[in-house]
């Protein structure tokens, strides 16, 4: 009788424990899951993956000098597989060398990078959305690919992720839709038949099929917004800085893919 106790007694912890176990398992789902199988695979060889071609300019871009102070990122990073590892992870962040209006606020990867161009090169920063800056963006996030996003935990960041949280759950446009009733509420079901991803932006920048380019997580934004038919922010808007910190937050511990292959 004591050994029918005792086995029951342990089937029961392990019951306990295997189903703690799979509560505790990540059920969030990177776009990457959501694909087919042949863009998957598309996105894992890099002499197929499309976004590869914008990394070997970002990396021709690293090693050369620019502005007036005719340095390059290289000069400064040395090479960027050991500098840059898991920046990209920890991006946005609220930068050290900003002056007047712009400190305290924080900065995505690209706006890092355009920082570093004026103060430390001396050149004028790209234009937002440009090949170069997405190149060079590429090329430092290629270097963050299977790190963990790992937001800072610093507590400025606060008010700027509440902003992101508000406008993340806002209905606007026309057809008075937020980002939450597509990616949250109907994340996994069919739209036009393509399968609505949970919107973790691990993947960033990103060579969409439907752009024949790479482009930022801005641009997905804009066209998130242009579709649900409301007024898209200026590409320098904070809104969107706003946003990915949010986001980034609610995908942490995730893993970086950049840079990602979608539909």
């Amino acid at each position: 009788m004591k050994t029918v106790q005792a086995a029951f007694g342990l089937a029961s912890i392990f019951a306990a424990t295997f189903a703690l176990a799979q509560g505790a398992v990540d059920k969030r789902r990177s776009g990457y899951q959501d694909m087919g199988e042949a863009l998957q695979k598309m996105q894992d060889d890099d002499m197929a993956n499309p976004g590869l071609l914008f990394v070997q300019l970002g990396e021709q871009l690293w090693g050369k000098p620019a502005g007036a102070a005719n340095k390059s990122c290289a000069d400064c990073h040395g090479a960027a597989a050991a500098s840059m590892k898991g920046v990209a992870a920890r991006y946005p962040a609220i930068p050290k060398d900003t002056a007047g209006k712009d400190v305290g606020r924080p900065v995505d990867l690209e706006g890092r990078i355009n920082l570093c161009r004026a103060a430390q090169q001396r050149a004028a920063p790209f234009a937002l959305e440009s090949r170069e800056l997405l190149a060079l963006e590429a090329y430092v996030a290629r270097q963050s690919r299977g790190q963990p996003i790992a937001p800072p935990s610093d507590p400025r960041l606060g008010p700027f992720r509440e902003q992101g949280a508000e406008i993340y759950r806002r209905r606007q446009g026309q057809l008075n839709l937020s980002c939450a009733v597509c990616h949250d509420d109907n994340a996994g079901k069919k739209l036009a038949g393509v399968t609505i991803p949970e919107a973790h932006p691990t993947g960033y920048p990103i060579y969409r099929l439907e752009w024949q380019s790479l482009g930022s997580l801005k641009r997905r934004l804009r066209n998130c917004l242009v579709g649900i038919r409301a007024e898209a922010y200026a590409y320098d808007a904070p809104e969107y800085v706003a946003l990915e910190i949010y986001l980034m937050d609610r995908a942490k511990g995730m893993v970086i893919e950049a840079p990602g292959v979608r539909p």
